[in-house]
């Protein structure tokens, strides 16, 4: 298949333990096959530029010519300058730069290799083509080992402005004597889990008892009502109309989102489950590079996401 260069991209989704990757086609959002792969054994630098490689090449297989690559990622990232800063998380990056040697291995300019938060790429793709589409103001959030967020208005991310948390993060807000990820998190399940039962489970099989360990119920129970308290706390002033709810913990959003939902009370915000699913940072990925060519809207997209 031959494609038009400039509306196509090659778009990642780098994640904690694989990474995906698809060619996207400009104005529909259109993704070719998407290809995914574990993080190798050989946890180094040159292992991972050679995994995100490959997994391009067989992305963009049937692909003549692609515009460039633009990379979700998760931070901290100076995702201007393209340097990692991740210490907890491919920790085999911390102070490297791969725009360079990816760019010289797929034959392009440094300038046809981006970046952006994972968060953003995740709201991006649901304004696109997802559970946010015509929406004027909009938050997503991000349900995992952490919990992480973006902010938008009128289809351009936000990371200041009235009720809009600093950097768009709601992590790290203070709550219940703690933060906000201590209690609306994987580890916060898995805590209130073993202190009921004294077993240690993974969240996927806690969720996988669902109604049938009155145990996991409780767990998931209380987890929804954290969730909407934080979400009454942290978004009430920003109003957002939607909140799309995103990675692997909203897999089991039927556990705990009528408790979330109930603890709005009155707050005219909704919350829904990802249309994209895991997609949802390919497309956001491949929107932040076609409105990067757009010279009349880059300015606020790119000062959102962390590219100037």
């Amino acid at each position: 298949m031959v494609a038009d260069s400039e509306r196509t991209v090659l778009t990642y989704d780098v994640g904690g333990s694989h990474v995906s990757a698809a060619v996207c086609h400009g104005g529909a959002y259109q993704l070719g096959p998407v290809v995914s792969a574990q993080y190798p054994d050989d946890q180094s630098t040159d292992a991972f530029l050679r995994l995100i490689y490959t997994l391009g090449v067989e992305a963009s297989a049937h692909i003549v010519g692609t515009s460039g690559a633009e990379l979700a990622m998760p931070g901290p990232f100076d995702f201007d300058a393209g340097v990692s800063w991740m210490r907890h998380k491919l920790p085999y990056l911390y102070g490297v730069n791969p725009r360079q040697p990816l760019a010289r291995q797929f034959g392009w300019d440094p300038g046809q290799v981006r970046f952006l938060k994972d968060a953003s790429a995740f709201l991006l793709g649901e304004i696109g083509a997802g559970a946010a589409r015509g929406v004027s103001r909009t938050v997503g959030i991000t349900l995992g080992t952490g919990i992480d967020s973006a902010f938008a208005v009128d289809g351009r991310l936000v990371t200041e402005g009235t009720g809009v948390a600093p950097l768009g993060e709601i992590w790290n807000l203070p709550y219940e004597g703690g933060i906000v990820e201590d209690f609306v998190s994987t580890r916060a399940i898995q805590r209130n889990y073993e202190r009921s039962t004294g077993a240690i489970r993974e969240v996927c099989n806690i969720a996988a008892a669902g109604e049938n360990d009155p145990a996991a119920t409780a767990v998931f129970i209380e987890f929804g009502r954290q969730l909407g308290l934080a979400i009454r706390m942290a978004l009430s002033e920003f109003a957002p109309q939607v909140v799309v709810l995103g990675g692997g913990i909203s897999r089991s959003a039927h556990l705990f989102l009528p408790t979330a939902q109930s603890q709005l009370g009155d707050l005219r915000i909704q919350l829904v489950v990802s249309a994209l699913k895991d997609h949802a940072p390919l497309v956001g990925a491949a929107a932040a590079w076609f409105d990067c060519d757009n010279a009349a809207n880059a300015p606020s997209l790119l000062a959102a996401s962390g590219r100037t």
